[in-house]
């Protein structure tokens, strides 16, 4: 089974939080998810975050503490998920590389269908 590195931002803005809805086609597609994405070999996890953002929403952001480490199997990978706790530096997200995006408030976050992997996260935000 595959052993996959992956990262996650938690920004958030005006007591709302930035979550990316998966692009059909995709692993776990239309799933919702704190956005980020797999440390390619070699790279840094925070450097991976940075990248991906840029990639998928066309933000920037600073990258800051861990937030939450999940270890989650799937049927065919098994995931590791770096949650960090970052800013956004500058842009307006845009659906670059997936299918929507919104910002969220804490208590709104049950309303959408999270990946399993990204849930343990929501949990913690949400006092669960």
């Amino acid at each position: 089974m595959e052993i996959l590195v992956v990262t996650a931002a938690i920004i958030t803005s005006d007591g709302k939080f930035l979550i990316a809805q998966r692009k059909k086609g995709s692993h776990q597609e239309m799933k919702w998810e704190f956005p980020g994405g797999k440390v390619e070999h070699g790279e840094d996890p925070e450097a991976c975050l940075v990248r991906e953002l840029k990639e998928e929403l066309d933000i920037t952001i600073e990258v800051g503490d861990i937030f939450k480490v999940v270890s989650h199997v799937y049927e065919d990978r098994h995931v590791i998920l770096l949650c960090y706790l970052c800013s956004l530096i500058s842009g307006q997200p845009a659906c670059i590389d997936c299918r929507d995006w919104k910002w969220v408030a804490p208590e709104e976050m049950l309303k959408y269908d999270f990946a399993p992997a990204d849930i343990p996260a929501v949990n913690k935000l949400i006092g669960k």
